[in-house]
């Protein structure tokens, strides 16, 4: 795995990085809020630590607006804070998992390599996610069906990214509204899938009453 950590506790930090090499991974660590973002944008990364109480800002403010802005990786949150409005707060604000401090190293990794795996698998710089004709190609943020491009919005495309890398699972209303809606302008979900499927076409996205939505490949 390829990890961004944010973390301003140098011990902390040189003991995650010690941990992660000696199994085989590959770190890059940062101490403050701003720095986060570039990196992102800059890197390919299948998960992110994020350390909630940082110098230059709070942590659940900078995930919302990450995943705000389009950003999809995988975080997990690592705390001091156990109360049950904080880990509200943290998965709300877009985490998909949430740690206390103090912890085991051993149960870090089985955290992140879950939600790696629940993501649809390590990143890659060119991942591409395909349902019969439809292709999604998540790095360069493009669409096509049947060879022809679709133009998606931000939000569609993050939806539809959403629903394909957990293809055959049905994914609930709060779910998608969580990892792809977080600022959706006050646009419902329906209203996006609506959109989407008048883009991509129907047959792809299966609406399952009363529990939320779903891809699957073998539909006809």
């Amino acid at each position: 795995m390829k990890i961004l950590m944010i973390e301003d506790d140098l011990t902390i930090g040189r003991a995650l990085l010690t941990a992660f090499k000696e199994e085989g991974h590959q770190a890059v660590w940062v101490r403050l809020a701003a720095d986060i973002e570039p990196h992102l944008q800059a890197e390919t990364f299948d998960a992110v630590l994020l350390d909630l109480g940082l110098p230059d800002g709070d942590g659940n403010a900078v995930l919302r607006q990450l995943r705000g802005a389009g950003i999809t990786v995988p975080v997990l949150i690592m705390t001091a804070r156990d109360a049950l409005q904080d880990r509200l707060r943290g998965f709300n604000a877009g985490a998909d998992d949430y740690l206390i401090k103090p912890f085991e190293i051993p149960e870090l990794l089985v955290r992140l390599r879950a939600i790696v795996r629940r993501s649809g698998g390590a990143a890659d710089a060119e991942s591409q996610w395909t349902l019969r004709d439809l292709v999604v190609e998540e790095r360069r943020m493009q669409v096509t069906r049947a060879g022809a491009p679709v133009t998606l919005s931000r939000t569609e495309f993050n939806l539809l990214l959403t629903l394909m890398k957990q293809s055959d699972r049905v994914l609930t209303r709060v779910e998608l509204e969580r990892r792809a809606l977080p600022f959706s302008e006050g646009q419902t979900l329906d209203v996006h899938i609506s959109n989407l499927r008048k883009k991509i076409g129907d047959g792809y996205i299966r609406t399952v009453r009363g529990v939320g939505y779903m891809v699957q490949r073998d539909a006809a």
